[in-house]
């Protein structure tokens, strides 16, 4: 599905998307969306949903997270098991195991869903962005773009995790990616993301 398929004045209204950034790309594509200040948790539609909690309670740095309510990746997950949809998390996210979801390349839950590892970079984003996605009813999913490289590097990379961790420093030509950067949903891939839902909620 291409941006120059997509009706921008006749928004798709077939899909709900929960947690939105208001500045990216979602308001522009679908009419119902819920950010920080029209909370999430009021959703109580029968739309399928693309879901991106706050990941930050659900990282290895939690700790730096305290304002983000560690309840919204649950309610997301039930939202997501209940009406079909995909919900959106970094790449081995602890909410995964916390709720029982399977990791890529596992079999399907009770629910039907399936979690398939994706890399964002392959749709826009300017760095690697190894990221997980819930399926749950979908009927179809759209194919994934060509692999791409980076033009970004994420500051703080690694190489080895745990007591042997090493930072490694950027390829030559290669930009720092800025946290803001780093957040960014790129437009292909919220277009990916909501023909995935929509397929969940075709007859």
């Amino acid at each position: 599905m291409s941006g120059a398929a997509l009706n921008i004045v006749n928004k798709y209204r077939d899909v709900a998307v929960l947690y939105v950034d208001p500045r990216g790309p979602y308001p522009e594509l679908v009419e119902q969306w819920y950010d920080e200040a029209r909370d999430a948790l009021r959703y109580a539609g029968r739309l399928p949903v693309v879901a991106h909690p706050p990941c930050g309670p659900w990282s290895g740095l939690k700790h730096l997270s305290r304002h983000d309510d560690p309840s919204h990746g649950p309610y997301a997950v039930a939202v997501v098991q209940t009406v079909g949809g995909v919900l959106e998390h970094p790449a081995h996210s602890r909410l995964f195991r916390h709720c029982g979801l399977p990791h890529p390349g596992e079999l399907p839950d009770k629910y039907g869903g399936v979690t398939y590892e994706v890399d964002q970079c392959d749709w826009g984003h300017v760095a690697r962005k190894k990221t997980w996605i819930y399926v749950v009813g979908a009927k179809s999913i759209p194919t994934a773009p060509s692999k791409r490289k980076p033009t970004h590097w994420v500051s703080g990379g690694h190489k080895r995790v745990g007591r042997k961790s090493k930072s490694t420093s950027a390829p030559p030509g290669i930009k720092i990616c800025s946290a803001q950067q780093r957040r960014r949903t790129p437009r292909a891939f919220a277009e990916f993301l909501i023909a995935i839902a929509r397929s969940a909620g075709w007859s």
